[in-house]
């Protein structure tokens, strides 16, 4: 049985390798995937397609883990996403035009596992940060 963290590490490993079949993988049959935007999908097609749609629209993303703990079978990470918007972002609100903008944007993945595949990944980062390095929304007022 593979355990938590060697599953954690692969999730970020087969997202920065954009390994699709390897992303696919490490889902369970009965895996949940949310994410913001009351996004809420099931199945190991559902969840890789979520983050395919994301490689697609930044092919050059990647993440960057900087704290990592790992319990039982939960793996939390704070990490930082970075990439170039070069395709369309299809989102809950529809879709989003290339915008060839660079995006660095931070977040937080925590990651159930059991018999060696995730079961759960809640993903949490700020969609007004997002909408605002991609010029869809204005800089907020400084102080």
């Amino acid at each position: 049985m593979t355990d938590t963290k060697t599953v954690a590490d692969a999730a970020v490993a087969t997202f920065n390798a954009h390994d699709e079949p390897g992303i696919r993988a490490l889902y369970a049959e009965n895996a949940v995937f949310e994410a913001p935007g009351d996004v809420r999908v099931e199945g190991p097609d559902a969840c890789t397609e979520y983050v395919m749609v994301w490689q697609r629209a930044f092919p050059d993303a990647g993440l960057t883990v900087h704290h990592e703990v790992v319990a039982g079978d939960t793996a939390v990470h704070e990490f930082t996403f970075e990439g170039t918007h070069t395709d369309t972002l299809v989102g809950p609100a529809g879709e989003i035009p290339a915008t060839n903008r660079h995006l660095v944007g931070r977040g937080v993945e925590v990651i159930r596992v059991a018999d060696g595949k995730i079961v759960a990944f809640n993903l949490y980062f700020d969609q007004v940060q997002v909408l605002t390095q991609l010029g869809l929304m204005p800089e907020p007022a400084t102080a």
